[in-house]
């Protein structure tokens, strides 16, 4: 069963960074793209950055050149470094797991809240 757990939310003032991390277990997570998604109250998820398991990223353009993704297979980890954080970032952050094919899943952390103060 594959479980992903996230860390490193919290209060930060504007302009401040966190580090995200989301540890995999129960799965073959070198072969997984594995994806950052957030939401914040009233409004739908969104994809804030993904990587795939060659190392390929992409990212959304409100956080282009402030946020970095990156991931560790030895440790099953995936990191978003979130730097130079607006109150607009704030938002529950979420770890996702891409399903490999169309018989398989996608997965879920519980998710990680973020509030960044002005």
């Amino acid at each position: 069963q594959v479980q992903l757990v996230e860390s490193g939310g919290g209060l930060v003032q504007a302009g401040g960074s966190l580090r995200l991390s989301c540890v995999a277990s129960g799965s073959i997570f070198s072969i997984n793209a594995m994806g950052w998604y957030r939401q914040a109250p009233g409004k739908q998820r969104e994809l804030v950055a993904a990587i795939t398991s060659g190392g390929s990223t992409n990212y959304a353009d409100s956080v282009k050149g402030r946020f970095t993704i990156s991931r560790d297979n030895a440790k099953n980890t995936v990191y978003l470094q979130m730097n130079s954080l607006k109150p607009e970032d704030t938002a529950v952050y979420y770890c996702k797991m891409f399903a490999l094919g169309p018989f398989d899943y996608d997965y879920w952390g519980q998710g990680t809240q973020v509030t960044v103060s002005s």
